[in-house]
């Protein structure tokens, strides 16, 4: 795999929200003149759902899923004075500084269980990253699928992680596996998930994973509500995820299960 390299842009134009999003999501223009979907700091889970955003997305992309490109985004104070909806204009506000961006997937459409087509390895792929990173957020009722170029792209990655939401119990969550995989919106297709297992543990190596945690931005680690440190949480990240991998076996049998 290439190294992990995550531009950085600067917010010129915001175009519209999305309000499909709880976070309220935007759709803004940068200054290389791309299109991007915007994840705002200053929304509901603030700076982790943009660490969860960041991770789960390059760990998706580590093992060869498609994802839309990420990219830091700078924003200032001139958009929220410009702004009329007052709950934008509280949102813009509040992330003044560095966001993160997805590159905007022009006609994709939502992926529909009824209708689109994934093959068997891409959705037990999926499956299997959602157990690792807990992700509890692909379900049939909001999928954070796109096709796109008819083929599956993975976005929305912020519901993951969530055991960072209290970093003191962290270690609860080492050995847990992933029951909510059972409403997995993939989970009736993922028919090669022994596959999928051996190939992300080949792809998941410590380099890798060290360097999508090295991308991290120190000042989404810093908060004033706790006293761990930025390299402390590094590091909880990276066993995080390790322990989550030496699970792999136990991952699969319960999706199995789940099916």
């Amino acid at each position: 795999m290439n190294a992990i390299d995550i531009r950085t842009v600067d917010v010129v134009q915001y175009i519209k929200p999305l309000r499909e999003g709880g976070s309220l999501p935007a759709i803004v223009k940068a200054d290389d003149g791309f299109l991007y979907v915007l994840k705002f700091r200053g929304a509901g889970q603030g700076k982790k759902a943009l660490i969860a955003e960041l991770l789960g997305g390059e760990l998706a992309r580590a093992i060869g899923l498609k994802v839309p490109e990420l990219v830091f985004m700078n924003l200032d104070d001139s958009f929220s004075k410009t702004e009329p909806d007052e709950e934008i204009q509280d949102l813009l506000k509040f992330s003044i500084g560095l966001n993160l961006g997805l590159h905007f997937l022009s006609s994709a459409i939502t992926y529909d269980p009824l209708v689109s087509n994934v093959d068997a390895h891409t959705a037990s792929k999926v499956v299997l990253l959602d157990s690792i990173i807990s992700n509890i957020d692909r379900t049939p009722k909001n999928t954070n699928l796109l096709q796109w170029n008819k083929e599956l792209w993975i976005i929305d990655n912020g519901a993951s992680f969530y055991f960072h939401h209290n970093w003191e119990s962290y270690k609860e969550h080492l050995t847990r596996t992933f029951p909510l995989v059972k409403n997995h919106v993939l989970l009736a297709k993922a028919t090669e998930l022994d596959a999928a297992a051996v190939e992300i543990q080949g792809f998941l190596n410590d380099n890798i994973l060290k360097e999508i945690i090295s991308k991290i931005p120190e000042e989404w680690l810093t908060n004033e509500t706790d006293d761990t440190s930025p390299s402390a949480k590094r590091e909880i990240y990276f066993e995080y995820i390790k322990a989550k991998l030496s699970l792999l076996d136990a991952l699969v049998k319960e999706a199995q299960d789940a099916r």
